[in-house]
């Protein structure tokens, strides 16, 4: 049985080094992706939301600039759109649930030229009891906001990733991935 399981785990193993996968972040902050993502300058977005969402931007990709500060080649323009839906309701027409969406669509625009590079969304959806303290309610909906937040920053730095290792943002001068 052991030896059924090892054969198959090695049979496995080489199917999967033949698939073409490789690591998105390859060569760390020298790699093609990592140096696009230094080259990304959040805009201002509008409200509570849009700064709590800029921040979170700016974290994942200050982490790809290596403390550097933002770049200035390419421009991540965001509008949000922030919404609480009551639903769950009671026999006295009071809700006990809430949905709370925060959507959000970017585009990532060449500064120089203003050329749209990329136009994408990207959604996050979370859960809220409604208590008998309004206090508690209120925190749940900023503690949601919060994650909401967080979560739609990870979508969009992983689809500008992804963006840039399929080639996307590269100028005529920049190498492309592998150094070819």
């Amino acid at each position: 049985m052991r030896t059924l399981f090892v054969s198959c785990l090695v049979a496995a193993s080489l199917t999967l080094g033949g698939c073409g996968l490789r690591p998105l972040y390859a060569n760390g902050s020298k790699g093609a992706v990592a140096q696009i993502l230094a080259d990304v300058d959040v805009a201002p977005i509008e409200g509570h939301s849009g700064w709590l969402v800029r921040n979170a931007l700016r974290d994942r990709l200050q982490a790809t600039q290596g403390g550097a500060g933002a770049g200035k080649r390419l421009r991540l323009d965001v509008r949000l759109e922030d919404s609480i839906t009551g639903f769950g309701v009671r026999a006295d027409d009071a809700v006990t649930r809430e949905r709370r969406a925060l959507r959000a669509r970017y585009q990532l625009v060449d500064a120089a030229s203003g050329e749209v590079l990329l136009d994408a969304t990207a959604a996050q959806d979370a859960g809220i009891d409604v208590v008998g303290s309004e206090y508690a309610t209120i925190a749940a909906e900023s503690s949601a906001l919060e994650r909401l937040a967080s979560g739609v920053a990870d979508q969009i730095v992983a689809r500008l990733a992804v963006f840039a290792n399929r080639g996307g943002g590269r100028t005529a001068d920049a190498p492309a991935p592998g150094g070819q």
